[in-house]
């Protein structure tokens, strides 16, 4: 009938692809936060400093963020404990 393994290696690179589209989506919100933070600055040049370091800790978070999905689609391909229960 059906090979439970190769169905639970299936679904790990698909739970891989939905965890590595985080980084997709990390890299959208980055670009909008330093698409408000530009227009920000340009309204109130007086605040540059505020608006920056608001800015450049939102990117860290976020950027971690993608940083954490990479590495649970990692350890989902090549060390999935999950697969020791099947086999």
């Amino acid at each position: 009938m059906h090979d439970p393994m190769g169905f639970a290696v299936a679904i790990a690179h698909i739970a891989a692809a939905i965890a590595l589209l985080n980084g997709i989506l990390t890299t959208l919100g980055q670009g909008k936060v330093a698409s408000a933070a530009v227009e920000g600055i340009a309204r109130q040049p007086e605040a540059k400093g505020s608006i920056t370091t608001t800015m450049i800790i939102g990117c860290a978070f976020a950027e971690t963020s993608g940083v954490y999905g990479l590495v649970i689609a990692i350890i989902i391909l090549f060390a999935n404990p999950l697969l020791s229960f099947i086999g």
